[in-house]
């Protein structure tokens, strides 16, 4: 028998460990040219390149160079260290994603395994995480979410243990070290992604339903609370320090726009239909997948509901499965988390997949969790129709996810497209005297292949608050007046394709300014010659 399980064991850690490198050489080929690049991709980069240069963690990409606060400083911290063995923090994005891709996926393996005491169950979530395209696209782009995913998958992990151990022995102090552990990586996740305030609220909560006397629930709550705080106080106090603010939000109502629904519903259907085609013709069925969305969210609420106040209310009830309670509570808590964020702090904030993707991966847990529990009725119709739905699974997603292999390893997304970095204007701004300051709508990639920091340009609204700017005519005034004096230049790219009301900004800004370059809807303006 121990023989048995031993090479039960063996054989699981090795499908985990084919999965983990499977995802990672996978990544690793669709990216020959580097992760996709935003504008948050950039800001992190600098960030990085300016720790290793013994500034501190300041916004290198703009002239002003002022500390930051509005990004946390967990990604940027890691992909200097990366940079200490030489490798830029650019190229570093590329294996530290490619990596956490291929750990994200194993941690699911033992989630799964933990969770339904299923190798065969930790296997195919680990799996179902790899070839799903939209966490795929995630690990894609040189963003945070990977490294905020890892870290929460981790704390789920200890803090199941924490409760395992804690149910079953009644010693002082019997798991409070894996539950010290857990409020530590909440913390590490916070300092990657600020939405990991959610991660800590969804344990506190946990905490507070799941165990049986108030005298545990306020003791493991303060422990968790002591665990967690000191990153996150160190983090606020040094902001204040530094930029008189803890993260660069101000408490402002802006409503949810139709817009910034309807992008959350589309990248939602694209989760649960990754095929484009097949999306489209679903979407043209009037509020089908806003009906999807209702029911799901409706059942995993009364399930989530009814399990914590049953236990919450009669504590010698038996606990429930911890991994798959604190995923489903945590849909709420995180969604919860950014919808107030879009309210009250952050207009910016739209639900695009980044956002999303942290509810996808507790989205595919919740699917093993019930695909278990309906393998375990033990009839005919319920295992032929799990079998059935995990295949139809596997098949759409390797599907869809081969094809965003083959489309990015032709080229990069974003800033990273040879459109950017063999622009013609970006040739010019590099061929342009050091001192010479810019002004543009681009500061990421100017940062990036003209190798200059930049200006942002005078704005009439304020995309964090959605509020009027002050000071925009004296700020017209005084880009004109720098770039007539040819100390500077301005360069507007996609010229001509913003909507009317940026359109006519650009024209405000470039009116009697020389036009010294023009290429594919690139302008740049100087003083004349």
């Amino acid at each position: 028998m121990v023989r048995l399980f031993s090479s039960r064991k063996f054989l699981f850690i090795a499908a985990l460990g084919f999965i983990t490198v499977s995802a990672i050489s996978v990544l690793l080929y669709s990216t020959p040219q580097g992760l996709g690049l935003s504008d948050d991709s950039i800001a992190y980069v600098a960030g990085a390149r300016s720790i290793l240069s013994g500034q501190g963690y300041r916004e290198a990409w703009l002239a002003s160079n002022q500390p930051v606060t509005h990004f946390p400083p967990g990604f940027s911290t890691i992909l200097a260290l990366i940079g200490l063995s030489g490798l830029d923090p650019l190229r570093g994005t590329r294996f530290l994603n490619s990596i956490l891709f291929g750990a994200n996926a194993f941690l699911l393996g033992i989630i799964g395994w933990r969770m339904i005491k299923s190798q065969t169950a930790g296997v195919m979530l680990a799996a179902l995480f790899a070839v799903n395209v939209s966490l795929f696209n995630t690990h894609a782009v040189a963003m945070s979410e990977p490294l905020y995913i890892f870290f929460s998958l981790a704390a789920f992990l200890t803090f199941s243990e924490y409760f395992s151990l804690s149910s079953v022995l009644t010693g002082r102090g019997q798991g409070q070290g894996w539950l010290i552990v857990t409020g530590i990586l909440a913390a590490f996740a916070y300092l990657t992604r600020y939405a990991g305030l959610a991660l800590i609220a969804t344990f506190l909560f946990a905490i507070i339903l799941l165990h049986d006397t108030w005298k545990k629930r306020l003791i493991s709550a303060a422990i968790f609370i002591a665990s967690a705080a000191p990153f996150l106080l160190g983090w606020s106090i040094r902001n204040k320090i530094v930029a008189d603010n803890a993260t660069n939000r101000t408490l402002i109502w802006h409503p949810l726009t139709l817009e910034n629904i309807n992008t959350g519903i589309y990248n939602l259907s694209g989760f649960f239909v990754p095929v484009e085609m097949w999306r489209r013709a679903f979407v043209k069925i009037p509020s089908l997948f806003a009906f999807i969305l209702s029911i799901i969210t409706l059942s995993l609420l009364v399930w989530i509901v009814t399990t914590g106040l049953k236990k919450f209310l009669q504590p010698s009830t038996r606990l429930p499965e911890i991994l798959s309670f604190t995923n489903g509570l945590y849909v709420f808590g995180y969604m919860a988390s950014i919808i107030s964020s879009m309210l009250l702090f952050d207009a910016s904030t739209k639900f695009k997949l980044r956002i999303l993707s942290p509810v996808y991966v507790s989205l595919l847990i919740l699917l093993v969790y019930i695909g278990s529990w309906l393998w375990q009725k033990r009839t005919i119709f319920w295992r032929s129709l799990v079998v059935v739905i995990a295949l139809l699974v596997f098949t759409i997603s390797i599907y869809a996810t081969s094809n965003t292999v083959t489309m990015l390893h032709k080229g990069g997304l974003g800033y990273a497209s040879f459109q950017w970095y063999d622009s013609e204007a970006m040739t010019f701004l590099r061929s342009l005297p050091k001192d010479t300051r810019v002004y543009t709508n681009q500061p990421g990639p100017v940062y990036l292949y003209a190798d200059r920091p930049s200006y942002v340009l005078p704005d009439l609204l304020d995309p964090v608050t959605d509020l009027p700017r002050e000071g925009y005519a004296e700020g017209v005034v005084a880009l004109h007046n720098d770039v007539s004096s040819g100390n500077a230049v301005l360069a507007l790219f996609k010229f001509g394709a913003e909507s009317d009301d940026i359109q006519t900004i650009y024209l405000q800004l470039s009116q009697g300014l020389y036009l010294a370059h023009d290429s594919r809807g690139n302008k740049i303006y100087s003083a004349y010659p």
